[in-house]
């Protein structure tokens, strides 16, 4: 994919080249869904990631050099494009930016010397499906806008974005807390590899595995939110959970592809 409709380019500081606004959701719907242009914008995700990541779970944060405090910063998001929701803001006040996703596209990928993921797994196996595939990452919403429908309006700008670009896969790691010590994670491991477990020549392995053999099996844990999201539209879990001392998250390889959308979600990606 040489000719993505919208070329990453940086540094920034007004982009014309970000992807074209997302069509802006009813305003009862409180927020509006779009990429961000401005590099304050990409500021505005990167506190918001910051106050959910280190603030709610704790994680230990190594600042990028020259970034500002009180903010989750990594040398992936110079060559991400950066999907924000803004919640309504009062007058000519804009309000608070309250969920986000970076997605890496394949060209991008190759401009940062790969995906973030192969930080964390050799994803050798998949390597010939990431030509037409994203990877997302650093998903958040604001704690108080998660029982509504900001997930589902950014996975259909999403949808759209990879549709325009000829895009038919998403890759990525979705982090399971450790807090118990990662006994939870190791159960949903567990259950996960019996239910949503990618074909044999898929499969990744991680580079710091979480040792899953040393961790309980029997805990009757949730699956997070958007994990159960992204397993009911088809998503596969490519091999075991990496452990990630930094953010105290056991991270497990997804991916998930177009073609194998159940039908009553293809709605929510491709607008069908």
């Amino acid at each position: 994919m040489n000719d993505l409709l919208v070329p990453n380019i940086r540094p920034f500081d007004a982009r014309e080249d970000a992807p074209q606004a997302v069509p802006r959701p009813p305003r009862a719907a409180g927020f509006e869904v779009y990429w961000a242009r401005l590099a304050s914008e990409v500021r505005e995700a990167q506190r918001l990631r910051f106050r959910v990541f280190a603030g709610e779970m704790g994680a230990h944060l190594t600042p990028l050099a020259g970034s500002p405090p009180g903010h989750d910063v990594d040398r992936f998001d110079a060559f991400c494009e950066h999907l924000l929701v803004r919640a309504n803001g009062i007058g000519d006040e804009p309000g608070e930016v309250i969920g986000t996703y970076r997605v890496l596209t394949p060209d991008a990928a190759r401009r940062a010397g790969g995906l973030y993921s192969e930080t964390e797994f050799d994803l050798e196996r998949v390597r010939p499906l990431l030509r037409t595939a994203v990877e997302l990452g650093r998903s958040c919403v604001h704690p108080q806008w998660r029982a509504g429908g900001v997930v589902m309006a950014l996975w259909s700008a999403l949808g759209e974005f990879m549709l325009a670009n000829q895009l038919d896969t998403m890759i990525g790691c979705a982090s399971v807390g450790m807090r118990d010590g990662g006994h939870g994670a190791a159960s949903l491991w567990a259950r996960l590899r019996e239910t949503h477990l990618a074909p044999p020549d898929w499969r990744v392995t991680p580079h710091l595995a979480l040792p899953v053999d040393e961790l309980r099996h029997d805990v009757d844990v949730e699956t997070p939110a958007l994990i159960k999201g992204y397993l009911r539209c088809g998503a596969k879990v490519l091999g075991p959970p990496a452990w990630d001392p930094d953010f105290c998250t056991a991270d497990l390889p997804l991916m998930m592809r177009f073609d194998e959308l159940p039908a009553r979600y293809r709605r929510h990606f491709l607008g069908d």
